[in-house]
């Protein structure tokens, strides 16, 4: 299961609101081409995405095994957890209106924190745009959402994945254990930064 960072911060009432009400109302198609909000209608796209071990291998926070059943139920708690402002599940689309990617964000408005997972299409990886998505996803959740402190973990063995959270300017913070929802233990390297580390960075 996704873990808040090991950084706490404390969010007022007010702010805590004020995030849970960007991310119910967040404008999605800002993120780019193709992105929505995962629907039911997309559950047999996200399954034949996420059927492939290369794209869903080193991800621990997915529901499995994969199946239609699991995925619909996934799908339906991450649109509870919109309505409830602490968490976005969200699909890109290619040209076809097929499901090429997805973006898990799970949000804890009285920490002011967010955690980000996802993956795309395995024919659509290592073509060099990776790191530059990666970046505007997170400067989206920082700027939209609100948040003021975010946290990564990726696999010891997930190079790619490390590279370009590195790239981005994360801070590596030592390693955490992850949790899958079928209670398996995943060791993991850990990252955080600060909203105001990634503004001084991009000079917002």
């Amino acid at each position: 299961m996704s873990a808040p960072p090991k950084t706490v911060l404390q969010a007022s009432p007010a702010e805590a609101e004020a995030i849970r009400e960007a991310v119910r109302h967040a404008d999605v198609s800002s993120l780019g081409m193709g992105r929505a909000r995962a629907e039911l209608k997309h559950v047999p796209g996200l399954v034949a995405l996420l059927s492939d071990e290369r794209v869903s291998g080193p991800i621990y926070d997915l529901p499995r095994p994969i199946t239609e059943d699991s995925v619909t139920r996934w799908v339906a708690e991450n649109q509870a957890q919109a309505l409830a402002g602490e968490a976005l599940l969200l699909v890109t689309l290619d040209e076809r209106g097929e499901v090429s990617g997805y973006s898990h964000i799970v949000v804890w408005p009285e920490r002011s924190a967010a955690e980000l997972a996802g993956a795309v299409r395995a024919d659509l990886q290592n073509r060099g745009r990776g790191s530059a998505g990666m970046a505007h996803t997170f400067g989206w959740i920082f700027e939209t959402l609100g948040v003021r402190m975010m946290c990564l973990t990726a696999a010891l063995d997930n190079i790619r994945s490390q590279k370009g959270i590195d790239a981005a300017g994360f801070v590596r913070m030592g390693e955490r254990d992850a949790v899958r929802p079928d209670g398996t233990i995943r060791r993991s390297v850990y990252w955080e930064m600060t909203r105001d580390d990634w503004r001084m960075r991009h000079r917002l």
